[in-house]
């Protein structure tokens, strides 16, 4: 098969969309709304989609890989937002493996992402 595509968006849940609305906006994605309970998040060319609905089991059990270009100045601005304090968040500091380095942090629903890049 060749997919030849274009993007690829993830539907994520929230426990409280409002919280999770405003923490993604904090994270410095770009919110269109498409209808009440339902929103795209941007950055860039990629996006996921955020709704209000909550499962507890496939929230607890969803991660998301974002690549960024620098791993230390993304951890820093997280650190910077104060996003554990705000929003009572797990971040877990940069870890260097072999395939590359990334940091963790659970949403307010409890999304784990990781942010990381990759060794060239």
């Amino acid at each position: 098969m060749n997919h030849k595509a274009t993007s690829i968006r993830p539907f994520i849940g929230a426990k409280d969309f409002e919280v999770s609305r405003t923490f993604y906006c904090d994270l410095g994605f770009e919110e269109t709304v498409l209808e009440s309970n339902f929103s795209v998040f941007k950055t860039g060319d990629l996006a996921f989609y955020l709704q209000d609905y909550y499962a507890k089991e496939w929230i607890e059990n969803t991660m998301i890989f974002l690549e960024v270009e620098d791993v230390d100045y993304y951890y820093n601005q997280l650190l910077a937002l104060n996003v554990t304090e705000k929003y009572g968040v797990k971040l877990t500091p940069i870890r260097h493996l072999d395939w590359g380095s990334e940091c963790f942090l659970h949403d307010p629903s409890g999304i784990l992402w990781h942010f990381g890049k990759f060794n060239k």
